[in-house]
């Protein structure tokens, strides 16, 4: 029987994604404690001792008034989010939703009801968020902000520093891969992983795997593209293109790392390329790949991935927290990175997938006295020991 005490988790950002985790968490946490055969979607049923049962929500925070104020499971059904159910998850349970400073967390044309996606902005006083996070003994915060949340981000990872909390960056404001910042976490004995998730089936994790596979075959990549629409919050926030300037460098350079040269800027395009409303929380990727085989013949690839968006991270999320609660045991400080690297689209240094699996898996199951130092084939922010 597991004895360890609860991972006590903090989340900003009540999205779709939060719905999935939250819901996941019951989900699997059932099954995990009534011993019936594990669910399909993760990848470790159990990381140094921690299950996802272990796993619990002691604080949250949003803006939208439809979600501040409420209990968070009834938070997270709650518009704009429109996520798959798929777990009974019980009402007016959890933390009470707590205000968070707006700074840049939503887009102008985001404020409103034009649309059932839009937020509508608790006129609340937004809370101290290092207060509550003091308060509520969370020991992970994770950022589900939008895309473009810059100063919104790096004031909750200042609000990390200040209690001692380890931060888990879903989203891609640089934090983790950022040398100011990894020091800074370095230097206050936090581990953190980031940025910016890696869903279970996505549309750069697919990406990353035909171009490695293309190449390794002996193919020369030519041009290739990744366009994806959805109908969620997150790619209603997108239509402002000035904030996507750091998601799409985090996609790009997820799938250019598996190149030994680099496609130049003309020859590669990936980013979010529409809002469809209909389709809401569900993804559809469109892949075209050109390459040159044996002799200089062309050859083509086009694929079409459809997935339903929030839940195809959640259990990347679920292996992250509990990926940090070992590392907090263990005494390790600053970006873990062979999690980042498999985790995440821009962790602090890019490796190839199996690489980065090979050396998370040595982490998990090395004892911490004996735990060789993990030395990525690029570059390194600092070290994670």
């Amino acid at each position: 029987m597991n004895h360890k005490p609860p991972i006590r988790i903090a989340i900003a950002g009540v999205g779709n994604c939060a719905s999935s985790l939250v819901q996941g968490l019951v989900c699997y946490g059932s099954t995990s404690r009534n011993g019936h055969q594990p669910l399909a979607g993760l990848m470790h049923e159990e990381i140094g001792g921690y299950r996802a049962a272990d796993i619990e929500v002691v604080a949250a925070f949003d803006v939208d008034r439809r979600k501040v104020g409420k209990p968070l499971t009834d938070a997270i059904v709650a518009a704009p989010n429109c996520t798959k159910r798929f777990a009974q998850v019980p009402a007016h349970a959890g933390p009470t939703v707590q205000k968070g400073p707006v700074l840049d967390g939503v887009a102008a044309h985001m404020k409103g009801a034009p649309s059932s996606a839009t937020f509508l902005v608790s006129r609340r006083t937004p809370c101290d968020v290092v207060r509550v996070l003091r308060d509520s003994g969370a020991e992970i915060l994770l950022n589900y902000l939008p895309v473009g949340s810059q100063r919104a981000t790096e004031f909750y990872a200042d609000c990390c520093l200040r209690t001692g909390i380890s931060l888990l960056n879903c989203m891609p404001v640089f934090i983790a891969s950022d040398p100011a910042w990894a020091k800074r976490f370095a230097a206050s004995g936090i581990p953190v992983i980031g940025d910016d998730i890696k869903s279970q089936f996505g549309a750069t994790i697919v990406h990353r795997t035909l171009v490695r596979l293309a190449r390794e075959r002996g193919l020369r990549i030519l041009r290739t593209y990744q366009l994806n629409t959805g109908g969620n919050t997150d790619f209603l926030n997108m239509l402002d293109r000035r904030r996507l300037v750091s998601k799409k460098v985090s996609k790009t350079e997820a799938v250019q790392s598996q190149l030994e040269e680099p496609l130049p800027d003309e020859a590669i395009h990936i980013g979010p390329s529409d809002y469809v409303s209909w389709q809401k929380d569900n993804k559809v990727c469109f892949l075209r790949l050109e390459a040159e085989g044996f002799g200089g013949v062309p050859l083509n690839l086009e694929l079409r991935l459809s997935v339903e968006d929030s839940p195809n991270s959640a259990g990347v999320v679920i292996d992250a927290i509990r990926l940090i609660r070992l590392a907090r045991d263990r005494g390790f400080a600053g970006p873990l990175i062979a999690a980042s690297a498999y985790l995440m689209k821009h962790p602090p240094a890019q490796m190839a997938d199996e690489d980065a699996r090979r050396q998370l898996e040595e982490f998990i199951a090395v004892p911490a006295p004996t735990l060789p130092r993990i030395r990525p084939h690029r570059r390194q922010v600092v070290a994670i020991r």
